[in-house]
């Protein structure tokens, strides 16, 4: 069991680090694009979250489901609002 632990904190701090080398590195006209992308795996997110949720097996996975419901579904909500602001400011005036 520890030994796992450690495994999977361990895949865990190095996609933390090569997730914000890969984000620094991303020129600002492809922010849009990603952020569009992150919403659609997000909005998998809520689809897994809410099966977790809904199987009840303990309260414990019912109560993390649907943490991950709330947050999953913050994180499509203000992706969204971040894209279409984003993409309001490439609209002609006029």
């Amino acid at each position: 069991m520890g030994a796992d632990l450690v495994m999977l904190l361990t895949v865990f701090v190095l996609a933390i680090f090569v997730g914000f080398e890969i984000i620094t590195k991303v020129p600002p006209t492809l922010h849009t694009p990603l952020m569009s992308g992150s919403n659609a795996i997000s909005g998998i997110t809520v689809v897994g979250a809410l099966l977790v949720a809904g199987r009840g097996e303990t309260t414990w996975s019912t109560v993390l489901g649907f943490l991950a419901i709330l947050f999953a579904t913050i994180n499509v909500v203000g992706g969204f609002l971040v894209s279409h602001r984003m993409l309001e400011m490439f609209k002609k005036k006029g």
